[in-house]
């Protein structure tokens, strides 16, 4: 099955019911299949065809979804990219995913110009007025024939790259299916009775696989998607009484955000009936606060992951009982806990946690890592995808989530790993030697904090780093704490000892 077919399928069975709403608009599911058709045909006259890479880089929108739309129906690649990203972040993933056109905001113009340097074939495309070099995204989209374009390959199932950082710093393209989504959006459904009655709101950019997931889901039962082209609290709840949301997703801190709103406003959410959170540890205290001033919504925290997808789910029934489990492996999925050797640890004991849900790329798991066929290697144990957390199961099968054993950490439902901040710090030419850590953020769940050694005699200041970092980074990777050390703890093997760190900084006057 191809999330291509579906657009047309939800055009014949639903034409005239609203299929997207998003930033004051909305378009019906015949107006947004359509437009996918127009677009898909203006894309091929610009030569993109099956297996190209398309970047996308924008605010959640209309145009994005059509955007997307387009490509899946021409059997190319979708490479969402986060407009929160900097251009050196931005460029590297260009560069590396090359692909036949972008398109994008006005505020990633000069990203992407700069990223496309190297690759002066591709089509640039950008949501707004357009200036030398550049097409306008509507002047293109009208250009297009209101015509399907050819069904693409039925042996070709890649869909998306997903770049997510990795260890070394870079990030890593992960390779989703057709299968990957639909099958994720087919037990979204299963588990939270999702049918075309429903209403959801994603709060979540449509850059990760949460947000684009919302789509699928869409997609896959008929329902009406809402997106937030940023979130905002005030205006999420707006959202939800407005549009009559019956189900809600985005990050515990979404939620944390929410709460005084929630509280102040409880009556707006009268529609709502379920709330599905993933990206972070949902805090107990929090779901105490949601259970209080919702009683009618029933909540469901999963885990999930770029590369593994839908792993395991926790249920409203079950929250009261073990509300500090991530829940059951979800059917279909096989889930093991092992430890260094590889081998199954027992009851109670933390391992590492290994992923199975058939061949990758067939089912939850994603089919390999873009143009890097070590990390993929890597990342696979035979058909077992090592997923890098750690956690532990309880004796009736409940996953305990432990820690992540990459020493990434969870920001705001955000992952940042702490590789890729220390090498933007030590690019400063006052930083001898940098290493970051996660700690606990009442707002974000985690900050970032580093803990730098400066050269001798070398003088920066907290905020100097920091701005530093946010012109190489994210900003929601950027260090939220600076500590500057005479020398960092480390092993006899010259391995930073970060939970030495994580103590101090704990401590009285930390750091």
């Amino acid at each position: 099955m191809k999330l291509a077919t579906l657009f047309a399928q939800n055009a014949r069975r639903h034409g005239d019911r609203v299929a997207l709403v998003c930033g004051g608009r909305g378009l019906t599911f015949a107006e947004l299949d359509a437009n996918g058709d127009r677009l898909a045909d203006a894309l091929a006259r610009r030569g993109v065809g099956p297996g190209d890479r398309v970047a996308v880089t924008m605010a959640n929108s209309i145009e994005l979804v059509e955007a997307m739309a387009a490509i899946l129906k021409l059997g190319g690649l979708i490479v969402p990219l986060s407009t929160r990203l900097a251009a050196p972040e931005v460029g590297y993933i260009i560069g590396h995913c090359e692909p036949r056109a972008v398109l994008y905001g006005e505020d990633m113009r000069d990203s992407v110009a700069a990223a496309l340097e190297t690759l002066p074939g591709a089509a640039r495309i950008v949501a707004g007025a357009p200036e030398a070099g550049e097409e306008g995204y509507a002047a293109v989209l009208e250009s297009g024939a209101a015509r399907p374009p050819p069904a693409p390959p039925a042996a070709e199932d890649d869909c998306m790259i997903v770049y997510t950082s990795g260890t070394t710093g870079r990030p890593k393209g992960a390779v989703g299916t057709n299968a990957n989504i639909v099958i994720a959006a087919l037990v979204n459904a299963a588990e939270w009775g999702l049918d075309e009655r429903d209403v959801v709101l994603a709060t979540t950019a449509m850059a990760h696989r949460t947000g684009i997931s919302r789509l699928a889901n869409m997609l896959v039962v008929g329902c009406r998607l809402v997106m937030q082209p940023r979130f905002d609290a005030a205006d999420a709840l707006a959202l939800i009484e407005r549009e009559r949301v019956t189900v809600a997703g985005g990050v515990p801190t979404v939620f944390r955000m929410m709460m005084p709103e929630l509280e102040r406003r409880p009556e707006a959410a009268s529609s709502l009936r379920l709330i599905a959170a993933t990206g972070e540890v949902f805090p107990v205290p929090l779901k105490q606060r949601l259970k209080a001033a919702l009683p009618h919504v029933g909540l469901y925290t999963f885990l999930a992951q770029t590369e593994a997808g839908f792993v395991a789910g926790l249920r409203p029934e079950e929250q009261a009982a073990r509300p500090h489990a991530t829940g059951r492996p979800i059917m279909g999925v096989e889930i093991r806990a092992v430890d260094a050797a590889g081998n199954d640890v027992v009851e109670g004991e933390p391992g590492e946690l290994l992923v199975r849900s058939g061949l990758p790329g067939r089912a939850a798991v994603m089919r390999e890592y873009f143009r890097d066929p070590k990390a993929t290697e890597a990342a696979f144990d035979g058909d077992w995808f090592r997923t890098g957390d750690v956690g532990y199961f309880d004796a009736d099968g409940f996953l305990y989530f432990v820690d992540r054993a990459k020493d990434m950490i969870v920001t705001g439902g955000l992952n940042v790993y702490s590789k890729e901040v220390e090498i933007a710090l030590v690019e400063h030419e006052a930083v001898a030697d940098a290493a970051v850590v996660g700690v606990p953020d009442e707002a974000f769940g985690e900050a970032v904090a580093a803990c730098v050694v400066l050269e001798r005699g070398a003088l920066a200041t907290a905020d100097e780093l920091i701005e530093h970092c946010r012109a190489r980074i994210a900003g929601y990777k950027k260090p939220r704490h600076v500590h500057v050390f005479d020398e960092l703890p480390r092993t006899g093997t010259g391995k930073v000892v970060k939970q030495e760190l994580k103590r101090r900084l704990a401590a009285p006057g930390g750091g």
